[in-house]
């Protein structure tokens, strides 16, 4: 039975290895934290630049001295950096005006301010000129949960000083910054400005979301947690775990002298299993907080090191090396599960976490990047609970019904199996992340070819492993090959020879939102479907006009712009309403909607003859001209990338944060629909197109 689980767990990773909704919280930070900044006269040629943090009650930034190598590497250091100016230049080292609070626990040390603090910058001027002094400042406020802002930057103007000799500057060597993109000025909406005019900053228990909303869908949690009690089901299949099993419920029937006794412990047992991962996944979660797991869905660096992440997990599956807990950790935890009583019970699961680790490492990494990458604030907490909730499961039934141990297949070379085919499936997964660091920064080097390649090459390799055609480091030898054996492989092929049509623009549905997208292809696939022009041979003046401002989409077929007021120009010209179609590169429920609902045969005539599409990338790393920087309310930072502008635009016009988003609008801009958000459904798509047709 427990073979046919791991058959199903294996196709439904195959068939649904994609992620759920994508959506990113939104918190803002001003609630809990003011900032002004102003000018402190300490010379004629010099002044310190202040920089005042009021912070409300319970929360804390973190010292300027703040060591997170010395803390587990948490907590960021608050840090200045001006811009470097041929009118004034630092001296000396930031100041601190307060003794920072040392906090220590079992992360190690931590330093951090409460309650309010003053920052002191000595400036040094160069030029007797008027000069405005620009600087970025970066921190993190911590409660209960964590908010790391995005890039914040300051100014303050300096008039009437004398400019100094360089014989009298005193500047420190690293203070000055790297110019790059920092120290825009600040127009009238700045963050400084609001505070210099007294707002008030409110107190924790009467903080609100300011009318921003994340939507996700409701089953969301379900399908996070679903994916952590496979990824448990899982786990109980690698040769670490599986033969505890008999072990473990064999001592618990032993040791009890009556058979309610044995059934207590074994519950016990697995509800310490439940507390020990679900406690993790809260660690994960407060350490980030709301903001923290947003930032790693789409940060260039945290997805790359994702990428390195399933690479390290997949090579330990193979064979070449393994993940072991210190074996300090395991003895002290072995020791205190000789214990009686509910402590000894829960030190005997504590204990098998940390044996395990070798095997159940991996997986564990994998579900919680797979779910701090989607940026909601439960996922890793839930994700934890339901892999444990399928790692006790085996140990509480067969304390209950023990007869069942007899079931059990013996533990041999399978299981090392197990943990080979799991490595490659990690080396398939892993592609995911670096796919979408090369869409969102437009490097073109994951192709959709490349990535399909990747994976046949892959699945054909699972496919010759199981029939016993290929040998990893501790296999055992194929002597017989197994019904069992022989299906999985067979499925292996199946899939490899599925995604081989995919090399030349087929559609493989059931890896849309993790591959790439069709149009990401080396030609966008002109090499299969040849040149369009000949179908556009008919089309009108304004088609041809703007059709160097149109993107292909989906299989090519439908054309989207990706400039809202070239969408607006070409609608008005044309008579059509607008789609907004607020989407995103690492959007997999987007590439869902392109891929099966627009090309539906009941929608792809409406999109492609009767409005006009415009698809807002929130993700985009492309950098914006920097006459166009500035500050967004919306999104409590700079607008600095095309996906900053699209961000600030859907907050600011509809509330919300979260991808896909779609409205239908007017060549004006004037909505003509609500918005909706992740929608499979065709025909409650269609109405929803139909309703924006008709007015």
């Amino acid at each position: 039975m427990i073979i046919r689980i791991f058959y199903f767990l294996f196709s439904f990773l195959i068939v649904f290895g994609g992620k759920g909704v994508f959506a990113q919280p939104n918190e803002s930070f001003s609630d809990y934290i003011s900032w002004s900044f102003s000018l402190e006269k300490k010379d004629a040629s010099h002044a310190y630049v202040v920089a005042k943090a009021t912070i409300v009650k319970d929360w804390h930034i973190y010292s300027i001295h703040h060591n997170p190598e010395q803390a587990s590497f948490t907590g960021i250091p608050t840090s200045f950096v001006f811009k470097p100016s041929k009118l004034y230049q630092t001296v000396g080292s930031l100041i601190e005006g307060k003794k920072a609070i040392t906090h220590k626990d079992d992360l190690g040390t931590s330093l951090y301010i409460e309650n309010s603090v003053v920052y002191k910058q000595e400036i040094a001027f160069l030029s007797n000129q008027p000069v405005d002094v620009k600087f970025t400042y970066n921190f993190q406020l911590c409660a209960v949960q964590c908010l790391m802002p995005t890039e914040q930057e300051g100014s303050v103007r300096a008039i009437g000083y004398e400019g100094v000799t360089g014989d009298e500057l005193r500047v420190t060597g690293d203070e000055l910054g790297v110019a790059g993109d920092l120290g825009v000025e600040k127009g009238k909406d700045s963050v400084v400005q609001e505070k210099e005019e007294g707002r008030e900053v409110r107190k924790a228990g009467e903080y609100k979301k300011a009318g921003v909303k994340a939507t996700k869908q409701k089953d969301s949690l379900w399908i996070v947690f679903f994916k952590g009690f496979g990824g448990g089901l899982i786990a109980l299949l690698t040769p670490c775990v599986f033969p505890m099993i008999p072990m473990t419920v064999t001592f618990f029937t032993k040791r009890s002298k009556t058979r309610m006794k044995g059934i207590l412990n074994a519950l016990l047992y697995g509800i310490s299993i439940i507390v020990i991962y679900v406690s993790l996944g809260l660690v994960i979660t407060a350490l980030l907080g709301p903001t923290g797991l947003n930032d790693l869905s789409t940060n260039v660096w945290m997805n790359l090191i994702f990428f390195g992440i399933f690479i390290f997990f997949a090579i330990s599956f193979l064979g070449a090396f393994e993940i072991r807990m210190p074996n300090s950790w395991v003895n002290k935890a072995d020791g205190n599960a000789d214990k009686g009583g509910l402590i000894g019970i829960f030190f005997m699961a504590f204990t098998l976490s940390l044996v395990s680790f070798s095997c159940t490492g991996p997986i564990i990494g994998t579900l919680l990047v797979d779910s701090a990458a989607d940026g909601a604030l439960l996922d890793p907490a839930i994700g934890m609970g339901g892999f444990a909730v399928a790692l006790a499961l085996p140990f509480t039934l067969f304390a209950i019904f023990p007869g069942w141990l007899n079931s059990l297949p013996q533990s041999g070379g399978w299981l090392n199996s197990v943990k080979v085919v799991l490595g490659l499936l990690e080396l398939a997964l892993a592609l995911k992340f670096l796919s979408g660091v090369d869409l969102a920064y437009h490097w073109g080097i994951l192709t959709r070819e490349l990535f399909v390649a990747v994976w046949i090459v892959i699945f054909f390799i699972i496919g010759f492993y199981l029939l016993g055609k290929l040998k990893f480091s501790h296999d055992s030898n194929v002597e017989r090959l197994s019904v069992t054996r022989f299906m999985f492989a067979l499925t292996a092929f199946i899939f490899a020879v599925y995604l081989l049509p995919g090399m030349w623009g087929a559609p493989l549905r059931l890896i849309d939102g993790v591959a790439p997208p069709r149009t990401h292809s080396e030609d966008n696939f002109r090499f299969v479907k040849g040149d369009s022009g000949g179908s556009e041979a008919n089309v009108s003046e304004n088609f041809k006009k703007f059709r160097p401002f149109m993107h292909e989409v989906a299989d090519g077929s439908l054309l989207t712009f990706h400039d809202l007021e070239k969408a607006k120009e070409y609608a008005r010209l044309e008579g059509k309403p607008l789609l907004l179609d607020f989407t995103g590169h690492n959007c997999p429920n987007c590439r869902r909607t392109e891929s099966t609902v627009w090309l539906n045969e009941a929608v792809h005539p409406i999109l492609k003859d009767e409005v006009v599409i415009v698809s807002l990338y929130v993700d985009d790393r492309e950098k914006l001209p920097k006459s166009e920087w500035k500050y967004s309310k919306a999104i409590q930072g700079m607008i600095k990338t095309v996906g900053n502008k699209w961000s600030d635009y859907q907050v600011t016009h509809y509330g919300q944060l979260s991808q896909p988003l779609y409205v239908m609008v007017d060549a004006d801009g004037n909505d003509l629909t609500e918005p909706i958000g992740y929608e499979p459904n065709v025909e409650v798509y269609k109405r929803f197109l139909q309703g924006g047709l008709k007015k």
